[in-house]
Order: C-alpha cells, then sequence, then structure tokens
C-alpha cells in the first residue's frame, strides 16, 4: 500500500497537474456550438473545475501517504505558473505590436487611450452605484467583485493595499466575480460579430490591408545571437520586470511585469536590434510564445480561481459582478463604433485592453483570424491597467 501511495504522490506532481489541466483544457475548447467555442479559454474551464474539485477535495490519503492537490504551497506554485505565463504572452504581444504601434501613433489612436478610460470609467461608475442601493454592500467587497469583473489582479493587490481589516472581503469578491469576468468577455467578442452579422473573412481581409504597414529593412549587417529568438525574448522579459518594479510617488503604482512586459515588448520589438545585435524574432516563434503563455496564465490563474469561487460563491454579488463585465463592454463597443468610428476588429481590440483580458485577446485572435488586432489591445492596456488601479483605491478609501 505504501508502494501504491508513493507511486500517486510520484504522479501526482505539478508538472502531471499543469500539462493534465492542459491536455483535458483544449479537448474543452475543441468542442463548437453553432460556431462558437471556448478555444483556448478551455483550459481555464479545466482549471477552474480543478480547483472546484480541490475545495472540496484538498488532499487524500493512501496508505500512509498524503497527497496534496491544494494548499497554499500548491497555490504558491500555481501563482508562479501564472506569472510566467503572463510574462510570455503580453511580451509577444509587444513583440507583435512594436513594429508598428509607435510608427502609427497619432492623433486617431487616442481614441484608445480613451476607451480604455471609458471601459473602466463605465465599471468603476457601477461598482460605487451597487453600494449606494445596496447597504448590505460594503466598498471593500464591490471593489473586489469590481477587479475581479474586470480581470485586474494589479486593481486587486492595490485594492487589499488600501483595505485594512476588509482585505478578506475584497478577495471574496474578487474570486466570485473572476470567472464570469474571464468567460464573459471571450464569449462577447466572439458574439458580436455574429449578432451584428460581419462577414469575418471580408472584414478580415480590409482589415489587414489597411493596418499593414511596411517595417522597413535595417540597411547594416546584423548579428543573430541564437536561431530562435530567445536572447531578444528572455532579455525583454527581464527589461520588462524592471519596467514594471518601477513606482509612480504619491499613489504608489508599478505597472507590475505584466505591464512592464508589454511595454518593453513594444519598444524591443519596435527597434529591433541592439547595437549590431538582431532582435527581431520570427512570427511562428512568436505566437509559439503567445499560446504557451496564454495556456500557463489560465492554468495557473484557474485554479485558484475555482477554490476562490466556490468557498466565496453568493448569487447577488454573482449577479453584479456579471453586471460590472458586461455593461463596460456593451458601453464601450457602442462608443467605440459611433463616436470614434472604430471597426469591429480594433474595436473589440479596445474593449479587450481595456478589460484587461489576457485570454479575450487570444479569442479575438482566433476569431478575426489575425494577430494585427494585437495593436488595438496594447495601446488600450496599460492605460486600462492604471486607471483600474486607481479606481480600486479610490473606492475602497472613499466609500
Amino acid at each position: 500500500m505504501d508502494y501504491l501511495g508513493n507511486l500517486i504522490s510520484s504522479i501526482f506532481s505539478m508538472v502531471f497537474i499543469v500539462f493534465l489541466i492542459g491536455t483535458v483544457g483544449y479537448f474543452l475548447g475543441a468542442i463548437s456550438v453553432k460556431g462558437i467555442s471556448l478555444g483556448t479559454a478551455g483550459v481555464l474551464v479545466a482549471a477552474l473545475l480543478y480547483g472546484i474539485l480541490t475545495s472540496y477535495v484538498p488532499s487524500f490519503t493512501v496508505g500512509t501517504k498524503e497527497i496534496v492537490l491544494f494548499d497554499d504551497s500548491v497555490k504558491k506554485t500555481f501563482n508562479l505558473v501564472s506569472s510566467l505565463g503572463t510574462a510570455m504572452f503580453v511580451t509577444s504581444v509587444g513583440f507583435i505590436a512594436g513594429p508598428k504601434f509607435f510608427r502609427s501613433f497619432n492623433r486617431s489612436t487616442m481614441s484608445y487611450v480613451y476607451m480604455g478610460l471609458i471601459t473602466i470609467g463605465i465599471g468603476s461608475l457601477i461598482t460605487v452605484l451597487f453600494v449606494l442601493i445596496d447597504h448590505k454592500l460594503d466598498a471593500s467587497t464591490a471593489t473586489g467583485l469590481m477587479t475581479g469583473a474586470l480581470t485586474s489582479t494589479p486593481g486587486l493587490s492595490a485594492a487589499k493595499e488600501v483595505a485594512g481589516e476588509g482585505e478578506d472581503l475584497v478577495t471574496a469578491g474578487y474570486g466570485i466575480a473572476y470567472l464570469f469576468g474571464v468567460l464573459g468577455v471571450v464569449f462577447f467578442v466572439q458574439l458580436m460579430p455574429r449578432i451584428l452579422k460581419i462577414d469575418i473573412a471580408a472584414e478580415r481581409e480590409r482589415f489587414v490591408a489597411v493596418n499593414t504597414i511596411p517595417a522597413g529593412t535595417i540597411k547594416r549587417s546584423l548579428a543573430k545571437v541564437d536561431p530562435f529568438g530567445f536572447l531578444p525574448f528572455f532579455l525583454a522579459v527581464a527589461f520588462g520586470c524592471v519596467i514594471g518594479a518601477v513606482k509612480i510617488p504619491g499613489i504608489n503604482f508599478s505597472l507590475g511585469n505584466s505591464g512592464g512586459c508589454l511595454i518593453a515588448g513594444l519598444i524591443v520589438g519596435h527597434f529591433g536590434h541592439v547595437g549590431k545585435i538582431d532582435m527581431r524574432i520570427e512570427k511562428a516563434t512568436l505566437n509559439f510564445f503567445r499560446e504557451l503563455g496564454l495556456v500557463l496564465f489560465l492554468i495557473g490563474a484557474g485554479v485558484p480561481g475555482g477554490v476562490n469561487f466556490i468557498s466565496n460563491i453568493e448569487l447577488k454579488y454573482f449577479i453584479y459582478g456579471a453586471l460590472i463585465t458586461l455593461v463596460p463592454m456593451i458601453g464601450s463597443y457602442f462608443i467605440g463604433r459611433y463616436v470614434f468610428k472604430l471597426d469591429i476588429f480594433n474595436n473589440l481590440g479596445s474593449i479587450t485592453g481595456g478589460m484587461t483580458s489576457t485570454p479575450a485577446l487570444g479569442a479575438l485572435i482566433t476569431t478575426a483570424g489575425t494577430d494585427e488586432v494585437a495593436a488595438s489591445y496594447a495601446a488600450t492596456y496599460p492605460v486600462a491597467l492604471v486607471f483600474v488601479v486607481v479606481a480600486a483605491k479610490v473606492i475602497v478609501l472613499l466609500l
């Protein structure tokens, strides 16, 4: 029996669990109902299901051997998996968008900045409204709901920082709203083109034609250190961690690794070289890093999310969180379409950035059939990231 316990303990390693969740997730993501599928977000569903399971059965015993499925130590490992995935994903997005991001940044691109402010602004106003009309809803829980609904981990951290004794309430609210916050945006970017009866193929052809900007060639000969582009990618991630660690005085805010790596990817991707060292990376390599990073992020964030969801779920608060997810997206879409005159792909790209939703960008890229949509995401994301952190702190402190 001890031999069986040791065998099962060895099998249930973190490596086994991560890859098993990924396997089940891709099977779920491949299921299509009337053309709508979870895609890579199926990995999130698998991770959430695993988290829900472990909330009921955190450990079990075989013989004298205890098999631990989830505890504080395991949670820290999943957090590391999530952080690595986030860094890989946003750095890839930065490299993809970088060659044209700064070249195309003009007055019209400011609409993406406004879209980020509008999306978070609507979400913040709805959160305040819920606190005012529901006297049983305290500001800490409401802010947790908002950061979960907008899938903003930096916002969660900022709210916990100033919540004092209400820190656990912030975490509870985040756990309740996070599930719909992720899946809601993933389905939104797939359903909107169908609801509006958009010809995706025709729109893609027009979109790519309009957004294709010749990157130019670097005339001088450059030295390529490795054939896969690992050096520039790793350098950008390290550079991004440095950028993300810089705190803005007064509000004690930093971009974190996610925002920092996105900025670093944009910068390195834009210049394409450091001295005589070639910093360009093949598109296929970037797509691989992007997809792998997304999967790791979904697994690392999904398992703790499933645990928190079950332990904190309350129907009324779940509905509040769902509305904080849906109303900003719908409102931003119509503002983007009729005020800023954005095409469908740039509109949805800016919404995924405004919602700070990593998996939704992956779903949009699949729906659109082009990663050119990453540019509008990259333009909107940093603004939304800063604003949601500020909004979270203000709501906790003032209400």
